[in-house]
């Protein structure tokens, strides 16, 4: 594992965001939530990811969350903001607004929707990072954007000065290892894995930290497994990370043939924290549907098998 100095290290879960019976931001779960995870001792918290349900809000929601984010953070761990939008222009507007309500960095995708060559996606990269006095992370998530940002394309940003870091949620292990040896002596860079399966061997090939979706529902877990990381002790990251694999159980707790992978996933994760306590309905954006009586029992059983209920 990398042991430079960088400014984004160690557990940043992708926030969820809570939303009431009628599909209203629930601030005050997600007050608790991020309370939640600052008392499980935190890193740093990623607003408007994936998780967070970034892609379903409209503006004036992200905006909210936003706020709610950074203000219950307070200083306490730096918050870096999704300005995830189809084009340039969009992620800007969306960069300059989460900028003005308190990001600490912003995560942009590579463009989408539209055909996109590389050359332009690094002109895009560029584009934004001159817009905004905020540090700027790539996300890379192929499965979502249908553009795969290679080490050839991320290497030269970071190089250059323009992408503070990299959010890897690509599954494409080997062009993590390649990535995290081309970028290993750049000061400052954080190099992050949204794999939350094995943030352990990432963590060995020089991974900074890790982004685990996961780490919504249980933050003191990945928190032990990074630290057991930093200390070397690949013994122990290894038993956290079999454990959390185990905890991972729930977000196949979902009848497929009505909800796609993204509802399962994120059905598991709020349907997780209404059971432990720390929001209070399991509501999703439409047009998912939120997972109902016979799925929470699954999850539940999951929780119990992990000692994180009853």
């Amino acid at each position: 594992m990398s042991t430079s100095t960088t400014p984004y290290t160690g557990v940043i879960p992708p926030v969820v965001t809570p939303l009431t019976a009628d599909g209203q931001i629930d601030r005050a779960s997600l007050e608790r939530v991020v309370g939640h995870l600052l008392q499980a001792g935190v890193n740093g918290l990623f607003a408007l990811g994936s998780s967070g349900e970034t892609a379903y809000l409209t503006p004036a929601q992200q905006d909210e969350v936003t706020q709610v984010i950074t203000t219950t953070a307070a200083g306490q761990v730096p918050v870096i903001v999704g300005a995830i939008e189809t084009t340039t222009n969009r992620a800007i507007e969306r960069a300059r607004a989460v900028a003005g309500l308190g990001a600490d960095a912003v995560v942009a995708t590579a463009p989408f929707y539209t055909r996109t060559h590389p050359t332009e996606i690094d002109r895009h990269f560029r584009a934004v990072a001159a817009a905004v006095d905020l540090p700027l992370l790539a996300y890379d998530v192929p499965v979502c954007v249908h553009s795969k940002l290679t080490p050839d394309l991320l290497a030269p940003l970071a190089a250059d000065g323009v992408l503070a870091g990299v959010k890897d949620s690509s599954g494409d292990d080997g062009s993590f290892r390649v990535l995290a040896g081309a970028t290993r002596d750049l000061p400052g860079f954080s190099l992050l894995t949204g794999h939350e399966l094995v943030v352990d061997a990432m963590m060995l090939c020089g991974a900074h930290g890790s982004v685990p979706g996961l780490g919504n529902v249980d933050p003191h877990g990945y928190v032990r497994l990074h630290e057991a990381a930093v200390r070397g002790d690949w013994t122990a990251a290894r038993a956290e990370q079999d454990r959390l694999v185990a905890l991972f159980e729930i977000v196949g707790a979902a009848d497929t043939a009505t909800a796609s992978a993204t509802a399962a996933g994120l059905g598991a994760f709020k349907t997780a924290l209404e059971l432990l306590g720390v929001i209070a309905t399991n509501v999703v954006s439409p047009p998912m549907r939120r997972l109902d009586t016979e799925e929470r029992s699954r999850i539940a059983a999951v929780l119990e098998r992990a000692g994180l209920l009853g």
